[in-house]
């Protein structure tokens, strides 16, 4: 019998002398992915973008302000519709009705079944036909998620905003995840309009997806949202009139003063930067972390948020 002189094709010289290397040479050919942390602090100017003050809203509460970014990509009748119930004041003295635990929060008119009470509009419309989803528009960015979704073919982000999209159908649509903004309605689909908004302050009711018109999202301020008393009538509804939250005013930040905007940036979706993001949310690497998830779900990837011109950023949850 011949001397065994190859294993696997290798010379069994090599592969001696390759398991004789001191194991901290081959370690330091190794780099440790990146955690979030460490994509942010690397991030450019570029890879951050302002808010459009045209479409913010501030959400004025005695605990302070709600700051909500509007999309009119994909709701351009009911955020048009929504700012000009702002620019007439039809949200100013109105309240929080209804805090849903693991689920909403939503203001409206407490006295908008009265007749006679009802808050009136002034040139904004009541209700509008739905806007659940729109055709897809392939000339908007659209960063997806490596990962299969339960509710839709693919899942991404795309202008900041979390979505789902079918090329086999050609439409695309805005996802419920923590902090998105919806237009209530009743049963028939047109019956909505941006009169009564919500909040999600829970787990991504993705059930609801293509049922609400979805028309923005909270990018600071949702600790004021998520951490108010439960309601304690049916769905969340407050029983008593002392217990809803008063609505001070809502504006649209170009019409706020400059001196008094809160000036924000976001982290853009449609960067490298933002794809490395997801990957360090999906493999994470932190030191407490023993067995990385190798996945994630649209409703788990934060969308950073800071102060403009700074370089300490925070995200929302």
């Amino acid at each position: 019998m011949k001397p065994l002189t190859r294993i696997f094709g290798l010379p069994i010289v090599a592969i001696l002398l390759l398991a004789s290397m001191p194991v901290a040479a081959a370690d330091s050919t190794t780099r440790k992915a990146p955690t979030m942390a460490n994509v942010l602090a690397a991030s450019s100017p570029g890879d951050w973008r302002a808010l459009d003050p045209e479409n913010t809203l501030y959400v004025e509460l005695t605990s302070g302000r709600v700051v909500i970014e509007l999309a009119p990509a994909f709701a351009p009748k009911h955020v048009t519709n929504v700012k000009a119930l702002t620019r007439e004041k039809y949200y100013d003295g109105l309240a929080i009705i209804r805090v849903q635990d693991n689920y909403v929060v939503q203001w409206a008119d407490p006295d908008a079944e009265k007749p006679g009470a009802a808050r009136q509009i002034q040139q904004a419309h009541k209700t509008l036909p739905a806007e659940f989803d729109r055709t897809l528009d392939p000339k908007l960015p659209f960063t997806p998620l490596p990962d299969k979704d339960v509710y839709a073919r693919e899942v991404g982000f795309s202008g900041g905003f979390p979505m789902a999209r079918d090329r086999r159908s050609g439409k695309m649509w805005l996802v419920h995840c923590y902090g998105m903004v919806g237009a209530g309605r009743d049963n028939a689909s047109d019956s909505g309009g941006g009169t009564e908004l919500y909040v999600v302050i829970g787990h991504a009711p993705r059930h609801l997806d293509r049922n609400v018109t979805l028309l923005g999202r909270v990018v600071q301020g949702m600790e004021l949202l998520s951490g108010l008393p439960r309601g304690t009538g049916a769905m969340g509804f407050y029983e008593q009139a002392e217990q809803r939250v008063p609505i001070k005013a809502i504006r649209v930040a170009v019409d706020v003063p400059t001196a008094e905007r809160s000036e924000l940036e976001i982290l853009r979706t449609d960067t490298p930067t933002f794809r490395d993001l997801i990957e360090a949310r999906r493999n994470r690497r932190e030191d407490w972390y023993q067995f990385p998830a190798g996945k994630i779900e649209i409703g788990n990837v934060p969308l950073p948020v800071r102060p403009k011109n700074s370089a300490a950023s925070k995200s929302s949850p």
